[in-house]
Order: structure tokens, then C-alpha cells, then sequence
């Protein structure tokens, strides 16, 4: 079974452009991350599996500030979806936990890394049902600061 779908791109001299599929575990988890009860802070950190062609969980973190989630990402690789929960204290007192997807594409990477990142990003949000989406190019941006702006 192909799990990728091949995009022809004008120029036929460039890379095409690759859509991999969600591994059905991570829909599964990604399905319950939606609806969790815990008032932490949590994100699930995802990566794509070059040889399957698949988006694959990488990391649980629980309890998670977006300070300490910015020092786990890395700066060079576009290794990272990232689906982010924390709590937010609206002006009026109101607390939300608010879902977020964030895309980290740091300038320098491998521009077939890029492409494929960039290529299932799509597929991944609409999967996860995610409405709120963010894309970083410099990790040092994830900041509560930054997300509150948002």
C-alpha cells in the first residue's frame, strides 16, 4: 500500500512534493488528546518517518511550559509538528486550554526535508481536526509571549 501521494510540481526538474499518511496510532492518540480532562500543559511532538512515508508519534510531553517546549525542539531538522495544549488566563479571570498546532521549519534545513514537512502538514491538521495553526521558523519564537499573541 502506497501511503504517499506524489504532487508533480511545475518545474520537472524540481523534487516533487510528498504527502505522507497519519500512523493510525498516532490518530488514535491525537483523537484523545482532543478531549482530554488534565489541566497541564502538554503537547505531543510528532516527526515523519522518512521510510514509511508516515507521520509518527515522537514525543509525549506532560506538564510542559512553551519555554521548556522550545528547548526540545530542534533548531536545524523539520522534525516537528507539534499539537500543544496549555492554559490561558483570559483578562476577565476566565481559564481556557486552548489546542494548538504548531509547524517548526527552521531556515537551513535540507529542502527535501522541507517539502515533505510542508507537503503533510496539511493532511496532519485536518486529521487531528485542529483549527488554531501556527508555523515557527525561528524555535526561539515559541514563547508564551508568542502564543498569547496568537
Amino acid at each position: 500500500m502506497n501511503r504517499c501521494v506524489g504532487l508533480s510540481s511545475v518545474d520537472p526538474k524540481s523534487e516533487s512534493l510528498v504527502v505522507c499518511d497519519v500512523a493510525e496510532d498516532l490518530v488514535e492518540k491525537l483523537r484523545k488528546f482532543r478531549f482530554r480532562k488534565e489541566t497541564n500543559n502538554a503537547a505531543i511532538i510528532m516527526k515523519i518517518d522518512k521510510d514509511k512515508r508516515l507521520v509518527v508519534l515522537d514525543e509525549e510531553l506532560e506538564g510542559i511550559s512553551p519555554d521548556e517546549l522550545k528547548d526540545e525542539l530542534p533548531e536545524r531538522q523539520p522534525r516537528t509538528f507539534i499539537v500543544y495544549s496549555y492554559k490561558y488566563q483570559h483578562d476577565d479571570g476566565r481559564v481556557s486550554y486552548p489546542l494548538c498546532f504548531i509547524f517548526s521549519s527552521p531556515v537551513g534545513c535540507k529542502p527535501e526535508q522541507q517539502m515533505m514537512y510542508a507537503g503533510s502538514k496539511n493532511k496532519l491538521v485536518q486529521t487531528a481536526e485542529l483549527t488554531k495553526v501556527f508555523e515557527i521558523r525561528n524555535t526561539e519564537d515559541l514563547t508564551e509571549e508568542w502564543l498569547r499573541e496568537k
